[in-house]
C-alpha cells in the first residue's frame, strides 16, 4: 500500500500549494463566489489526502485487501473529480463542469464505506 501513501503525500502537497495560490494569486482575479468553489476544492482535497494516508496507514491492520485498495483508489479518483472539477469550474466559469462533481463525492463515499466495511471484516 505504498502507493497509497506516496498518492497522499503528493496530494496534500498540491492542495497547499493550490490552496496557497488560491489564497494568494486568484482573491483578486475570481469573484468571491468562485473563490468560495475553489476553496471547497482545495478543501475537500486536503481531506482525502489526508484520507490516502490513513488508507496506507491502516492497510496492514485490515488484512490490505480489495476494499481497503477499492478505498484508496476512490479516494483518489474523488480528488481528481470533486476537487478538479471545482477548480475547472472556478477558473474558467464553464458551469458545466459542475455535473462532475457529483461523480467526484460519489467517489468519496465509496472510499470511506469501503473502509469502513473493511474495518468491521478485520
Amino acid at each position: 500500500m505504498k502507493i497509497f501513501v506516496a498518492l497522499g503525500g503528493f496530494s496534500a502537497f498540491l492542495a497547499v500549494a493550490l490552496g496557497a495560490f488560491g489564497a494568494h494569486a486568484l482573491k483578486n482575479f475570481l469573484t468571491p463566489d468562485r473563490l468560495a468553489i475553489y476553496q471547497t476544492g482545495v478543501q475537500y482535497h486536503f481531506i482525502h489526502a489526508l484520507g490516502l494516508l490513513l488508507v496506507a496507514l491502516l492497510a496492514d491492520k485490515l488484512g490490505g485487501g480489495t476494499l481497503v485498495s477499492v478505498s484508496g483508489w476512490a479516494m483518489f479518483i474523488g480528488i481528481v473529480l470533486f476537487s478538479g472539477s471545482l477548480y475547472a469550474l472556478s477558473l474558467s466559469g464553464v458551469k458545466v463542469l459542475g455535473a462532475i462533481t457529483p461523480l467526484g463525492g460519489v467517489a468519496f463515499l465509496i472510499g470511506w464505506v469501503c473502509l469502513a466495511v473493511a474495518a468491521l471484516r478485520a
